[in-house]
């Protein structure tokens, strides 16, 4: 396992879910909700200096049968406009099916509703997806998916 802090990205049209780790690499916590469009991408930026994170995992949404629509596209414009900014290979692209719908879920056994959910599910689903990426990297010893070159 690599050592280091990374964050954890879940895009949306509206509103990118942050999370980050321990610099061990064994626990993932919500951090932020960044309003998505002008500034989006700056502030990540901010983010990853302000953290000193090594990586950056942003959540690939796949349909359950792995197909690719218009959401993966978007997710996979914003990683390559992510990484332009930050150093080579410091972004990767990770699954994240059923993320929010686990998050969801978590809020509200956890007693959130209605419009106190609405502003922290980005980032608990941010938090699902970097999860999925440590524990999968922890297993195999391997960083977790796919390396996203910057679109210049």
């Amino acid at each position: 396992m690599r050592n280091g802090v990374r964050l954890g990205v879940d895009v949306g049209s509206v509103r990118v879910g942050v999370a980050k780790c321990d610099p061990g690499g064994v626990l993932a916590s919500p951090l932020e909700t960044v309003k998505s469009g002008k500034g989006d991408i700056d502030r990540l930026v901010e983010l990853v200096t302000e953290y000193e994170a090594i990586e950056v995992v942003v959540g690939l949404p796949t349909s359950l049968s792995g197909r690719e629509g218009p959401a993966a596209q978007a997710a996979r414009r914003f990683a390559a406009r992510l990484a332009d900014r930050l150093p080579a290979e410091a972004v990767r692209l990770h699954d994240e099916r059923l993320t929010t719908v686990t998050a969801e879920s978590g809020l509200r056994a956890g007693g959130v509703h209605g419009q106190a959910r609405r502003k922290v599910v980005d980032q608990a689903a941010a938090a699902v997806l970097l999860q999925a990426a440590l524990d999968a990297e922890r297993l195999t010893g391997r960083p977790p998916g796919e390396i996203v070159r910057g679109s210049s």
